[in-house]
């Protein structure tokens, strides 16, 4: 809170700087801006189409995501602030005022221009109308088109200048690009804004185009590959089937493996006949004597050879039967076969083939029968098992086919998916392309109506601006002032208590002034109050008779308006008071008061000098002058004798010391007093060679009574009481 009431003080010193300054800025801002030109401002819009799809047909079907909006206006409205669009602009308003009359051209000519022949016109339109066409920019390093550039910033037409000016921003979430422009014309700034429009329409549908183009030509590329990367697969598998005769793997497998099937099942059949059948014939054997199995063989010798002959033709046709997979044209065969056989063995037991008393044809004619069958079972069984291995040998040599055809299944299934997404992807690219996002102009700019002047903003912001800026130097100036004004910065800086401060008082006080007490001016009577706040704070800790030294670090610090002061002050409380002036290099209180004794004479004849030691009385004893010091007068001895007697004769002794400048001066006063009073000019600094001085006073043990701060104007605004000060 101190700092900020200093900071205040300051500013109120320098009030007349910040009244004065902003004051004559603001006259100087009419002046000047006084001859400012109006300012016009048109506006326009273009539609996007990017959220107002109603014109691009099957393409308003699609959604799209917000950020996905946004970032395709933020792209347009980089686009339109790209210096390629501004400089088609640019190469318009200059081929604009190339081409009209004086009265319309939107700008004054530049130097560069008016100097220029009638050729160079000609040129300058041809090289500009060449950039127009070909949408490039002009060179720097090329002389006349860095004149050409040099001629559109002249005129304010180059691209910086124009963006300048320029506002281009999406009007809340809807679909239209607004466009601002500011101009001193009221025409110029529809121009721009309409030029603007169409040149980016153009620009930007001829961009589209070539995007679209260059796209649909890569997928329908990318597109074909991926056709006959499928082709290729097709074909491949194609030529595999051909080659290894495969038609439809899935129906031979399940051809071959129900024909393994339904052989396997007729081996076991008859695996089971030929057990049972030969069960059977030992067992009618068995019931035949040795006699009749010789009349039997005898007997049918004739008629088995027929019976073998035709099993033999039963083998053959149920073989051919087997193989051909049970085909039924092979079925009637066998059974004509096994019709004939049947009429042999009937016609064999028709015969008397045993003896006439042994009746045992039927089981005769059995076993034949089941001889018969046992053969056709142990045949099938053989003929069985050859197709069982052949059918096998057929069906393992369909699982590598099945593999590669599966691979080949595999790739053609990718690449169709493959090509599938190409094809989607180039449908859709053509169809964007054919319903592309049209720009257009939503609402063509008018000449620009004139804008409410800035002159009053502008002479205000300028009376605000230099008010800050001397606030900011006040500011700078009071943070890197390092100097002393208040008494408790004097008590911090030095580490002692200040006693007090005394304000300035102009022209100067000699004693018999300050004793003057019918003067009422207000600075002399706050100068009194002030000294008796001192001389109380000094009373209070050094009891009478006391020896005092005034000193300083600097000369011309007020030492001697202190002294004689703290005189004046004493003297009111009826204390008997003696002045010395022990100041041999500038004898300020000597030349005050005239006629007032010395103190060389003192130190030499003593008593023979008279002085007036009357309670309420003041006595002066100056000095010689010279560049003499206390020791140079006499020796310590006769000196502490001296002053002893002169302490039995007064109260208080004040002694003028030398400044801590002549060190050994005012050390040799310092000795030989009862307590040190230092004085400090408010306004000064303390400098790197102060504080040896200020170390000094501090290692006097206790003999520092404190500081007095001197021409300390600034306080005298401070309210609150006077007293002692002591480091925070």
């Amino acid at each position: 809170m101190t700092e900020l009431s200093q900071f205040l003080r300051i500013l109120y010193r320098n009030k007349l700087i910040l009244i004065f300054v902003p004051l004559i800025t603001v006259v100087a801002a009419y002046f000047l801006v006084k001859a400012l030109p109006d300012q016009y401002k048109s506006n326009g819009s273009i539609a996007t189409g990017l959220v107002d799809k109603t014109e691009q047909g099957l393409m308003s079907s699609g959604t799209e995501q917000d950020f996905e909006i946004a970032r395709k206006f933020d792209n347009i409205i980089q686009m339109m602030t790209q210096k390629k669009v501004l400089d088609q602009v640019s190469y318009q308003l200059l081929m604009h005022d190339l081409k009209s009359d004086e009265k319309s051209d939107f700008a004054k000519p530049s130097k560069l221009l008016t100097e220029m022949s009638q050729q160079e016109r000609q040129q300058l339109m041809n090289v500009v109308s060449q950039k127009y066409k070909a949408q490039q920019e002009l060179l720097p390093d090329k002389p006349f088109e860095k004149k050409i550039q040099n001629i559109l910033a002249d005129m304010e037409f180059d691209a910086g200048n124009l963006q300048k000016k320029l506002t281009i921003y999406r009007a809340s979430n809807s679909d239209y690009v607004n466009i601002d422009f500011e101009g001193k014309n009221a025409y110029l700034t529809a121009f721009v804004i309409n030029t603007l429009s169409s040149e980016f329409i153009n620009m930007y549908s001829s961009r589209l185009a070539t995007n679209y183009d260059r796209t649909i030509n890569f997928l329908a590329d990318f597109l074909e590959q991926k056709r006959q990367a499928l082709r290729q697969q097709m074909n491949g598998l194609r030529d595999f089937k051909i080659k290894n005769r495969v038609l439809n793997l899935d129906e031979q497998a399940k051809s071959l493996y129900g024909q393994i099937s339904e052989f396997e099942l007729r081996r076991e059949v008859a695996k089971k006949d030929i057990i049972a059948y030969g069960v059977a014939i030992r067992n009618i054997d068995n019931r035949f004597s040795s006699n009749d199995r010789k009349y039997f063989e005898s007997a049918v010798s004739t008629i088995n050879q027929n019976i073998v002959a035709t099993k033999q033709m039963i083998r053959s046709a149920n073989e051919a039967y087997v193989k051909s997979n049970f085909d039924p044209k092979y079925k009637a065969k066998l059974d004509s076969a096994q019709t004939l056989l049947s009429r042999q063995i009937t016609e064999s037991t028709d015969r008397y083939l045993y003896s006439p008393l042994t009746v045992k044809q039927n089981l005769v004619s059995e076993k034949l029968t089941m001889e018969i069958a046992r053969d056709l079972a142990v045949n099938s069984v053989a003929t069985i098992e050859a197709e069982l291995k052949r059918l096998n040998s057929k069906f393992d040599g369909l699982v590598p086919n099945e593999a590669k055809v599966q691979e080949f299944e595999t790739a053609i299934d990718i690449a169709g998916r493959e090509y599938m997404e190409a094809l989607q992807k180039y449908n859709d690219a053509r169809l964007q392309s054919s319903f592309p996002a049209k720009l257009k102009v939503a609402e063509k700019a008018l000449p620009g109506t004139i804008q409410p002047s800035k002159k009053i903003v502008l002479i205000i912001l300028s009376g605000v601006i230099s008010l800050a800026f001397c606030l900011f130097v006040l500011f700078i100036l009071y943070f890197f002032d390092n100097s002393i004004r208040f008494p408790q910065q004097l008590a911090n800086a030095t580490d002692r208590p200040v006693l007090g401060f005394v304000n300035h008082v102009s022209g100067g006080f000699n004693l018999t002034q300050l004793q003057n007490e019918t003067s009422h001016e207000r600075k002399v009577e706050m100068f009194r109050n002030l000294i008796r706040s001192i001389r109380f704070e000094l009373d209070n800790e050094y009891p009478d008779p006391k020896i005092i030294s005034v000193t300083s670090l600097a000369e011309g610090s007020g030492k001697t308006l202190l002294t004689i002061s703290l005189a004046w002050a004493y003297s009111k409380i009826n204390k008997r008071v003696l002045i010395i002036d022990g100041n041999f290099t500038d004898s300020d209180i000597t030349k005050l008061n005239t006629g007032a004794k010395y103190l060389e004479d003192f130190l030499s004849i003593g008593n023979g000098v008279s002085l007036d030691n009357q309670h309420g009385a003041i006595s002066i004893l100056g000095n010689k002058g010279g560049d003499v010091s206390l020791y140079e007068l006499s020796n310590e001895a006769q000196i502490r004798d001296a002053l002893s007697r002169l302490k039995s004769m007064f109260d208080v002794i004040l002694i003028e010391a030398d400044s801590l400048v002549a060190m050994n001066k005012a050390k040799e006063w310092v000795t030989f007093s009862d307590t040190v009073v230092a004085v400090f000019e408010s306004g000064h600094t303390i400098s790197y060679a102060d504080r040896s001085k200020i170390e000094y006073l501090k290692g006097l043990n206790g003999k520092m009574a404190g500081w007095v701060l001197t021409g300390a104007n600034e306080i005298l605004k401070q309210t609150g009481k006077v007293s002692k000060y002591v480091t925070e």
